[in-house]
């Protein structure tokens, strides 16, 4: 079997630290969150058989404000929000400094 080899010019460097050369990488970080937990809170809506008019009840919002939520390109979304969708089905918001 033939070992592979690293070219040195690019041992040790990631694509987290291109983005961060780039001036980027909290933008894109952000966004990457944003779009997961939109994802994961409408997977939870269908699974427990939840559509947007109910979803937005339970949560004493507006149907528009679920929407922005959901929104996977909208990343302007108050952190209130994102726990009472959480509490809401169930489950509990976490962030982590790492």
């Amino acid at each position: 079997m033939k070992k592979k080899t690293v070219n040195p010019v690019h041992a040790g460097s990631s694509f987290d630290d291109f983005l961060r050369e780039e001036g980027i990488f909290d933008a894109i970080n952000s966004k990457a969150v944003k779009k997961v937990i939109a994802w994961q809170i409408a997977e939870e809506m269908k699974h427990q058989g939840i559509n947007k008019v109910t979803m937005a009840k339970r949560m004493q919002t507006s149907r528009s404000s679920l929407d922005r939520l959901l929104d996977a390109e909208n990343d302007s979304v108050a952190l209130e929000t994102l726990a009472r969708a959480a509490t809401v089905l169930g489950k509990e918001l976490r962030l982590e400094l790492v």
